[in-house]
């Protein structure tokens, strides 16, 4: 095979490539969480975690549902951290607090306990940038209440 014959069959190989692709198909642009975000996240966390003398776990996930950023407190209990994880993976599933879980249950639905991945116990929240859920913050240590208020304490500064 000749240049020509080569240069033929790329170029042919280039047009099969962009076949199955439309017109004017644009790759999907998002915001995502930072290690500079999940810093601020775990800092307004863990103040307000001090400001209540508890001893916490704090994660932050990323929209897939991986830790960037994980502090456990001194004298926090070693089952904080997965607990804190599956908090934070419940509300980034299902795309709310898992306080609304535990609602749930409380108003006398166990059923909701059978969905897969779901914590229902305060203290994962969501995190949302531009309207779109990028990923979740975790909180154990405390009563259910506590936590819940420590990960929105995380949530929200993000807002300010």
């Amino acid at each position: 095979m000749g240049k020509r014959g080569l240069l033929n069959g790329l170029v042919a190989l280039a047009a099969l490539a962009g076949a199955g692709v439309p017109a004017g198909a644009q790759p999907a642009e998002h915001k995502a969480l930072t290690l500079a975000m999940a810093r601020k996240i775990v800092a307004a966390a863990e103040a307000e975690a001090v400001k209540n003398n508890l001893h916490e776990s704090v994660v932050v996930l990323d929209e897939g549902g991986v830790p960037i950023l994980f502090q456990r407190m001194d004298d926090s209990q070693l089952a904080t951290y997965e607990v804190a994880i599956a908090k934070g993976r419940t509300a980034l599933l299902y795309q709310r607090p898992s306080k609304a879980f535990e609602d749930v249950v409380r108003n006398g639905f166990p059923g909701v306990l059978s969905l897969p991945g779901v914590v229902a116990v305060e203290g994962g929240v969501p995190i949302s940038l531009g309207g779109r859920v990028v990923g979740a913050v975790g909180a154990s240590g405390g009563t259910p209440a506590l936590d819940g208020q420590v990960a929105n304490a995380g949530a929200n500064s993000l807002k300010e």
